[in-house]
């Protein structure tokens, strides 16, 4: 997906970039630290916190992996080579290859499975918690560099904060049926079990606690946590998960397969049939830059009104290999998954729906008057013509209290879609956790904090005119970034970073996210009988029933009741 910006929005974000770069290089300091891994040594320094300059030490670049290019292209990561000496960890490595969501060119590299280290200190009588960050991006984009995720907030607090990247896009999620050529997907998720593997043998060089895992992310980030919480290749490698925003109950989590390897072959020159070795032989060699420059154009416009969102995303691997992920439908896994025992917190923001403005805006007039597609792509697959008109109908009466509805608003359209791409799935991820994790902790939240000029993502999707809580604007919330700046401590912004990162360490560190910054405010676990209870995270801090919990209701009966969860 990419976003329209004007050119003196390009440049007022060009100038915040180099701002960003001299605030950052300012916070460093000369003092550095060499620390032992099981690869070999690494060299790292001290930085100071954007606020009051506290001290922690940062190891950015540490393989986690070998590179994975040319023969590896496409497939599992193997692990980082061992070195000699001692390697230079001051700075962050290349993102994953990839095409920049505003500015549409293409940047980073195939070498990119690196991760960053920071922790608060480096001795203490204790080993400090681990909170382990996956970022989100649609598997399309994203990095773990400090440009969006720099962990001053969290560094104010005895922790120790790991980022990682990995694969994204067709190098990260292009999947093939042929056995032989041992490319069945998902490598950008086994990218995210061998960084895990890494924390778990080496975090403690760094004065983290193996045994205390939190591992969290946001939007694709948050579907990845989720499943890494089922898949049998991380058992017992974290012990503790914060999904925001996102879940592989959400459908962009696994889209339809689309032939996208081909069609891809296709766009960048390819004129052979459709045989996979054929299509795999052309793109082993086709460059990176081209394969990320094409990749998201391939969803065509047809697809995008049927809310076909990304091309490469996971998927069930068609045959099982040592390092599958996914042997089976994400759903049909969850009874049994070894992540029903970790403690969970879970939730989205109230307006996630303004992450679809420009795209519903771009294409109004179809947009507005398409109702069949907001039903779930899966019931609609299995629905005859008959019984998917008795659905559209009591969708519409149930959403507008009109059966003969034609057009939506456009701020309905959206808000149906904030149901329809995140709150739906996290309703469901609840249903199943309350079904297969029952004496298991889960908190709800619902993040509500709309600020004029700190809600940056909505204001890069929807401009400065939009008001409302948008998809990912609660990550400015969590990490310093290039389009944050610093704010008033006695400001509701700052107020909300305090109270944000101080739940999310509590969490990390016992299990449980009530802590001063929140009090008296108490946010209590699910309960199995009564109505969804989230703390509504505003202003004020309300422990409440969940606003979306009616909505939420309309989808279910979408379903048949064996199929929800």
């Amino acid at each position: 997906m990419e976003i329209r910006v004007g050119v003196g929005d390009l440049l007022k974000m060009g100038t915040k970039l180099i701002g960003h770069k001299i605030v950052q290089y300012r916070l460093g300091t000369k003092q550095t630290k060499v620390v032992c891994t099981r690869d070999g040594q690494v060299r790292g320094h001290r930085r100071r916190t954007l606020y009051d300059e506290e001290l922690y030490f940062a190891f950015e670049g540490i393989p986690f992996a070998q590179p994975p290019v040319g023969e590896l292209r496409f497939r599992a990561p193997q692990p980082a080579r061992p070195w000699l000496g001692i390697r230079d960890c001051t700075y962050p490595r290349a993102k994953p290859m990839q095409k920049h969501f505003v500015l549409s060119i293409v940047e980073g590299s195939e070498d990119c499975l690196y991760l960053n280290v920071y922790t608060k200190r480096l001795k203490s009588d204790k080993p400090l918690p681990v909170i382990v960050w996956i970022y989100g991006g649609g598997f399309q984009i994203g990095e773990a560099g400090r440009d969006f995720y720099s962990p001053d907030y969290f560094m104010q607090h005895d922790v120790v904060v790991v980022t990682f990247n990995y694969r994204v896009g067709a190098l990260g999620f292009l999947s093939l049926q042929d056995r032989d050529l041992d490319v069945p997907g998902n490598a950008g998720l086994k990218d995210q079990v061998m960084a895990l593997r890494w924390i778990s043998q080496n975090i403690a060089q760094f004065n983290g606690d193996p045994q205390n895992i939190t591992l969290m992310g946001e939007s694709a980030g948050a579907a990845s946590v989720h499943a890494m919480m089922t898949t049998e290749q991380t058992r017992g490698l974290f012990h503790k998960a914060i999904m925001q925003s996102g879940s592989m109950f959400c459908e962009w989590a696994s889209e339809p397969s689309g032939r996208w390897a081909h069609r891809l072959a296709c766009q960048l020159g390819y004129s052979g049939s459709e045989n996979e070795k054929e299509v795999f032989r052309f793109l082993q060699k086709a460059p990176a830059s081209e394969m990320a420059a094409q990749g998201i154009t391939l969803v065509s416009q047809e697809e995008r009104r049927e809310y076909v969102l990304f091309p490469f995303t996971p998927v069930v691997e068609p045959y099982i290999t040592r390092d599958c992920v996914l042997p089976r439908c994400h759903r049909d896994m969850l009874p049994g998954a070894w992540g029903n025992d970790l403690p969970l917190i879970l939730g989205g923001n109230s307006f996630e729906g303004l992450f679809a403005y420009q795209s519903t805006l771009h294409d109004e007039e179809h947009m507005l008057s398409a109702f069949e597609v907001l039903i779930p792509r899966e019931i609609r697959e299995k629905s005859s013509q008959s019984h998917l008109k008795d659905l559209l109908r009591q969708f519409k009466v149930d959403n507008f209290e009109d059966a003969t509805r034609g057009r939506m608003e456009f701020n309905e359209c959206l808000h149906i879609l904030s149901v329809k791409h995140f709150w739906h799935g996290i309703h469901r991820t609840v249903l199943a956790r309350l079904s297969h994790a029952p004496t298991t902790p889960t908190y709800l939240y619902r993040f509500d904090v709309d600020s004029p000029h700190f809600n940056h993502f909505r204001q890069v999707m929807c401009g400065k005119h939009v008001r409302g809580v948008s998809h990912a604007d609660d990550i400015s919330y969590l990490f310093y970034h290039i389009l944050a700046n610093k704010v008033e401590k006695s400001s509701i912004e700052y107020q909300t970073i305090q109270r944000l990162v101080g739940m999310w360490v509590a969490f990390a560190r016992n299990d449980n996210p009530n802590c001063p910054q929140i009090a008296p405010t108490t946010w209590e676990a699910l309960d199995e009988q009564g109505p969804q209870m989230c703390l509504n995270i505003g202003k004020q801090l309300e422990f409440i029933v969940l606003p979306e919990s009616k909505q939420n209701r309309i989808w279910d009966r979408l379903y048949d009741k064996r199929d929800l969860f």
